[in-house]
């Protein structure tokens, strides 16, 4: 059995990317859209406070059924799937990516360029920014380029992280407020961020969320959304190397083939998901995967690792206001602009986050030697160690991707309709891995310095194994013949098929690559614009 539905284009997948296309297509043109999600919807907005709760409460989950029991891969690093996908669940962390992310071999000599620039970006990243609502203050001038303002002030710094600041300018290093998808003002329908520092889950919508856009486009009759329907595979036309349709699965009626038509396609199911999907859809002359005349789908897959440390601080602090608040630097991002570090150590590039934290600063009930606090014991004992403070840095580094960093499909592994289940291996390419040693050992150099600087100790240094933030498995590129997609997104094989978002990323950079994916989904969506009429102009 099986049914049919038919759009001008379907959208496979239903997060920040989805949403980002979504909005600018029926916000821009007359285009009927459906978008395809196999998760379901999960926590509204109306029951976040109590979710909220139960969360602080008892460590419940805030995010109920989010996500699919019987999808899962070996390394993913979030199963989360749902409306709204991972960005549900994010910290709101917004930075750019800087202008060598996209130039590595260009400045470096070492891997390739995208084919895109950081000045083509800069008007997609500023949309994104205002789409989504950043709240933001630009660092200086040679590390954080920007065309125009952020949309809204900072989030304010803390006491604690106004003297953290000092102690860190002081030592050398610039910082500023980390920028954040967290209202400052009132925006677009959203209310004000209230500091309640349990951004993972927003209990007054201040932080962007993409069901608020779904919702929105919802409520206009912009979209359709078919949640808990998943695509197995796509179909070329016969004949063609178009696409043709999308074939899924309702969890609702599972013994119904769903089948999407539409003129254009556009996958949007994230790192690991949009791969598999291709790979999934192997057919004709295509038998290692749509879009994969090149032997890259589910290659290069991208991210970054960090090094980070706590520091005793010979200060007094008085942290707790705002935990999910930083400081950024980009100082050490840009080794060789005007000012920065240089490069004497080989190719090392890495962000710069400073926390206020509490560690080891909390009353107790019991001291170093065992000994039993209680009533003035115990008050005298918290006095003693918070009259100095303590902070957490991190940074994390560039990775180069290799060729074999990939997702493939699982040689026993299976859904409960019977499709291989995808699997993930992260690989340093050559460059990267001989360096990964010295450049662990210099950024904890650098916290060393920074502690020395102000009197402190480093009291622990740890290196995360996973890479995070991951990217890539269709890479953008301009040669057809080692890339999944153009610059735009559109794949080299398929003429109405566009990958969008992560996938497309060419390298992970030193920070959460979110707004990056989200500004390239919005050029993608420029792009698949031009074949609908623009809606009349009043």
């Amino acid at each position: 059995m099986s049914r049919i539905e038919e759009a001008d284009v379907v959208i496979i997948g239903g997060g920040i990317t989805a949403a980002m296309v979504a909005e600018k297509l029926t916000e821009e043109h007359d285009v009927d859209v459906i978008i395809v999600e196999a998760g379901t919807h999960s926590s509204p907005f109306d029951d976040r406070f109590a979710h909220r709760q139960r969360y602080m409460d008892y460590g419940e989950n805030p995010w109920p059924d989010d996500h699919i029991e019987d999808q899962y891969a070996d390394g993913i690093m979030s199963r989360s799937m749902v409306v709204g996908g991972q960005a549900l669940h994010w910290g709101g962390t917004t930075p750019r990516y800087t202008p060598e992310d996209f130039r590595h071999h260009s400045m470096f000599g070492i891997h390739q360029d995208w084919p895109v620039d950081y000045e083509t970006m800069d008007p997609y990243y500023q949309e994104a920014e205002e789409r989504i609502g950043i709240a933001g203050e630009q660092g200086p001038e040679p590390l954080d380029p920007r065309g125009a303002p952020y949309p809204m002030p900072a989030v304010p710094l803390s006491w604690t992280l106004e003297r953290l600041r000092e102690w860190v300018n002081e030592a050398g290093v610039p910082t500023w407020s980390n920028p954040v998808s967290k209202n400052t003002v009132p925006w677009r329908g959203r209310n004000v961020c209230q500091r309640c520092d349990t951004c993972n889950v927003c209990p007054t919508g201040a932080k962007y969320t993409p069901e608020f856009s779904f919702q929105q486009m919802l409520a206009a009759g912009r979209i359709r959304l078919h949640p808990r329907t998943i695509i197995r595979r796509l179909e070329l036309a016969d004949g063609s190397d178009q696409i043709h349709a999308a074939v899924g699965r309702s969890y609702d009626d599972p013994e119904t083939d769903v089948i999407y038509r539409a003129k254009t396609f556009v996958l949007a199911a994230g790192y690991t998901w949009s791969p598999h999907l291709l790979l999934l859809s192997a057919q004709g002359r295509f038998s290692e995967g749509l879009a994969n005349s090149s032997g890259c789908v589910g290659r290069y897959m991208a991210g970054h690792r960090n090094v980070g440390a706590m520091v005793d601080l010979p200060m007094r602090l008085l942290p707790g206001m705002f935990f999910g608040h930083s400081l950024i630097s980009k100082y050490f991002q840009r080794p060789t602009a005007a000012g920065g570090p240089g490069l004497p150590n080989g190719f090392m590039r890495h962000d710069f986050r400073v926390w206020e934290s509490t560690a080891a600063r909390g009353p107790r009930l019991r001291d170093e030697a065992g000994s039993l606090l209680l009533g003035d014991d115990l008050m005298a004992d918290w006095r003693t160690r918070t009259a100095t403070g303590t902070a957490r840095l991190r940074g994390y580094y560039d990775i180069i991707p290799d060729r074999d960093s990939r997702v493939s499909l699982h040689a026993s592994q299976r859904n409960r309709f019977g499709d291989p289940l995808p699997q993930l291996d992260f690989r340093d390419a050559p460059v990267s891995r001989d360096l990964r040693g010295a450049t662990e050992a210099s950024i904890s150099a650098l916290f060393e310095r920074l502690a020395a600087a102000a009197g402190g100790t480093v009291t622990r240094t740890f290196a995360d194994e996973t890479q995070d933030h991951p990217g890539g498995g269709c890479r953008m590129g301009d040669d057809a013949s080692d890339s999944v997609v153009d610059s735009w997104g559109r794949t080299h094989d398929h003429d109405n098929l566009f990958v969008v978002g992560a996938p497309t990323m060419v390298s992970g950079g030193c920070n959460n690559g979110t707004l990056t994916f989200s500004a390239l989904s919005l050029r993608s969506a420029e792009e698949i614009g031009r074949e609908y009429p623009a809606h009349a102009t009043p």
